[in-house]
C-alpha cells in the first residue's frame, strides 16, 4: 500500500510541475505581449539548423525503398543459387516474408518511439537491417533468405513511421512540409539504386549478394549517426525534461526562438491532454472518420498494385519485349521526379487537392496500362502491338509519377477544405 501511495504521490508531483511549467510559460507569453518585453516578429528561425537531423532520419526511409526493390533484378539469380528455381511459391515467399516483418515492426514502432525515444527506436530499427540484411548475403539455402528478409522486414516497419513523426517534430513549421517529402524522395531514392545495382546480377550468378551486403552500409551508418542528432523536443517535453528539451531546441532553432518554441510546446502538450482519446474512441464517434479516411487512403494506395510493379518489374518488360535495365532506369528516374514536383507543390496547393490529383491519375493510367497491354490479343499486325507496348510503358511511367504525390499528408489537412 505504502509503495503504491508513493508512485501515486511522485506521479502526481511529476505531473503538478509540469502543468507548473507549462501554465509559467502561458504567463510568460501573455506578459511579454502585453508589455511588450518580446517582439511581435523575431522571423522564421534558419532551415539550416534542422536539416542534418532530417537527412540522418531519411536513411530509415532510404533502406525501406532499398529493401523494397532489391529483389527486383536479383529474384532470379537468387532462386538459382539457392535451389528453388521455377517454384513460384518460394519465390513469393521471398518477395512476401519481409512485407509480414514489417507488419510486426508498425505494430511496434508507436510504443517504442514513445516509450524509449525517437533517436532509440532508429538503432533498433537499424540493427534488425544489419543482422536480416547479413543474413540473407551469406546464406545458402532458402530457410535463411526467409530469417534474413523478415528481420529486415521488422526495421523495415519500424523506421519509416518514426522518420515521418521525427521529421515533424524537428522542422520549423514553415518548411515541415518540403523536410516531410525528404522520406519519399529518400525512398524512392532507395528504390532506384536498388534497381541500378541489380543490373549486374543478369550475367553475375553471385551479384545478389553484393546487392543485400550494399545495404549495410547505410544501416550502420544511421546507426551511428543517430546518435550524434537532437532528441525530439516533443517526446522530451512530454517526458518532463525541460532543460534537455530547452537545449535541443536550441540546436534546432537558435537561442533566439527558444522561448517561443517552448510555449508553441506547452501549448501542443495542454491541446493533446484535452483531445486525449482512447484507441476504442477511434473506432466510433467523432474520429471515426478520419481513421477511416486515412487508413482507406493508405489501402488504396497499396491496392493500386505499386509494390508488386516494384518487386516484378523486370519481368513485366521482359514479357513485353523492352529491355529491363531501361525500364528500370525509367521508373527510378520518373518516381523521384515526382517526388519532387510533390515536395515543391505540397505547401503550395495543399494536401487535399494533390492526394486527389495522384489518385485519380493512379485510376486512369492503371485502366489504360491494362488496355494497352491487352490490345496484341486484337491486333495481328506487329505495327500495332507495337505501338500498343509503347503506350503501355507510357501509361506506366504516368503511374508512378501519380503516385509519387505524397500519400502521407496529416489527416487533418485531409479532412479540412482547402
Amino acid at each position: 500500500m505504502r509503495g503504491r501511495h508513493t508512485e501515486s504521490y511522485s506521479m502526481h508531483k511529476r505531473s503538478s510541475s509540469r502543468e507548473h511549467i507549462i501554465n509559467g510559460f502561458d504567463r510568460e507569453d501573455s506578459l511579454g505581449i502585453s508589455q511588450g518585453s518580446v517582439p511581435k516578429d523575431i522571423g522564421n528561425p534558419s532551415w539550416k539548423r534542422p536539416l542534418p537531423h532530417v537527412l540522418v532520419a531519411t536513411l530509415s526511409s532510404f533502406l525501406f525503398g532499398y529493401h523494397l526493390g532489391v529483389v527486383n533484378d536479383t529474384l532470379e539469380s537468387i532462386s538459382v543459387d539457392l535451389g528453388f528455381s521455377g517454384s513460384t511459391m518460394a519465390e513469393g515467399l521471398v518477395v512476401s516474408t519481409c512485407l509480414g516483418g514489417a507488419l510486426l515492426g508498425s505494430l511496434f514502432s508507436g510504443w517504442i518511439s514513445d516509450g524509449l525515444g525517437r533517436r532509440r527506436a532508429f538503432q533498433l530499427c537499424a540493427l534488425p537491417m544489419v543482422i536480416g540484411a547479413s543474413l540473407s548475403a551469406a546464406t545458402s539455402n532458402l530457410e535463411g533468405m526467409l530469417l534474413g528478409r523478415f528481420l529486415v522486414g521488422t526495421g523495415m516497419g519500424l523506421g519509416p513511421p518514426v522518420a515521418a513523426l521525427y521529421v515533424s517534430e524537428v522542422s520549423p513549421a514553415f518548411v515541415r512540409g518540403t523536410y516531410g517529402s525528404f522520406t519519399q524522395i529518400a525512398t524512392c531514392l532507395g528504390i532506384m539504386l536498388a534497381l541500378l545495382i541489380g543490373i549486374p546480377a543478369k550475367n553475375d550468378p553471385n551479384w545478389w549478394r553484393v546487392c543485400f551486403w550494399v545495404s549495410t552500409a547505410p544501416a550502420a551508418l544511421l546507426a551511428v549517426l543517430v546518435e550524434f542528432s537532437t532528441e525530439s523536443p516533443h517526446w522530451l517535453f512530454k517526458r518532463g525534461r525541460l532543460a534537455q528539451t530547452e537545449s535541443e531546441l536550441e540546436r534546432l532553432v537558435g537561442a533566439l526562438h527558444v522561448k517561443s518554441a517552448m510555449s508553441e510546446l506547452s501549448k501542443s502538450e495542454k491541446g493533446d491532454e484535452v483531445d486525449a482519446v482512447k484507441l476504442l474512441d477511434l473506432l466510433h464517434g467523432r474520429h471515426f472518420k478520419v481513421v477511416f479516411i486515412g487508413s482507406v487512403l493508405y489501402a488504396f494506395q497499396q491496392l493500386s498494385g505499386i509494390n508488386a510493379v516494384f518487386y516484378f518489374s523486370s519481368t513485366v518488360f521482359k514479357s513485353a519485349g523492352v529491355p529491363s535495365d531501361t525500364g528500370n532506369i525509367w521508373v527510378g528516374i520518373v518516381n523521384i521526379l515526382g517526388s519532387v514536383v510533390a515536395m515543391i507543390l505540397m505547401d503550395r496547393l495543399g494536401r487535399k487537392l494533390l492526394l486527389l490529383g495522384s489518385f485519380l491519375g493512379m485510376a486512369s493510367r492503371c485502366n489504360g496500362f491494362t488496355s494497352s497491354c491487352s490490345e496484341p490479343d486484337f491486333f495481328r499486325l506487329w505495327k500495332f502491338i507495337s505501338i500498343c507496348w509503347r503506350n503501355a510503358a507510357l501509361c506506366l511511367d504516368i503511374f508512378f509519377r501519380c503516385w509519387t504525390c505524397p500519400c502521407s499528408p496529416s489527416l487533418r489537412d485531409i479532412t479540412k477544405p482547402n
